[in-house]
């Protein structure tokens, strides 16, 4: 279901957050690249996590977070989406939004997207006592997530609206039923 605010006449888009996470993050840019009329919002982290990686986000508009008030969120208000991503969402995104805080443009578009009804799609770092990622220049590393970090990501996924995932199949197949949802 898209935003009750939507003017018809203008196509809604999906829209996509990147935390300060390389977890998966070369996987979930293939999958960007794989959509149309997708907008994505970096946070400041997310900004420096990309160039440290060395990827150039080359997708519809790019928001960055650049104001106090997270200024893009206005976009929700216009219905100009149908979904949020965030993915991939680190334990610290992940904990804000468990306790209501919206104080960065990612948090703040979880928050609003929940305030206008607008579905979100999240792929949690931290989803297991144990994990392999990728770090700079293509290192693999051992990452053991606390115990607070996989509490949170089971309490976020009690909340309305919101879809956990914990793989790329998963996202990616999540991300597809909107898709035609809203068609």
């Amino acid at each position: 279901m898209g935003s009750p605010m939507h003017n018809q006449t203008q196509k809604q888009r999906l829209a996509w957050a990147i935390t300060g996470s390389g977890h998966y993050l070369r996987e979930c840019l293939d999958i960007i690249h794989t959509l149309h009329d997708v907008d994505l919002f970096l946070s400041k982290a997310a900004a420096e996590v990309l160039q440290q990686y060395g990827y150039r986000h080359q997708v519809g508009k790019v928001f960055q977070d650049k104001t106090a008030s997270s200024v893009p969120v206005e976009l929700f208000y216009q219905g100009r989406y149908h979904s949020l991503v965030i993915a991939p969402a680190t334990s610290n995104t992940i904990a804000k939004m468990v306790c209501g805080i919206s104080d960065n443009l990612v948090t703040n578009l979880y928050a609003q997207a929940g305030k206008t009804l607008i579905p979100s799609i999240l792929f949690a770092c931290d989803t297991a006592p144990e994990l392999e990622s990728e770090a700079p220049r293509d290192n693999i590393v051992k990452v053991y997530p606390r115990k607070i970090d996989l509490e949170n990501v089971a309490k976020i996924k009690t909340f309305e609206a919101t879809t956990v995932v914990e793989d790329m199949q998963s996202l990616n197949a999540q991300i597809q039923v909107r898709m035609q949802a809203v068609i």
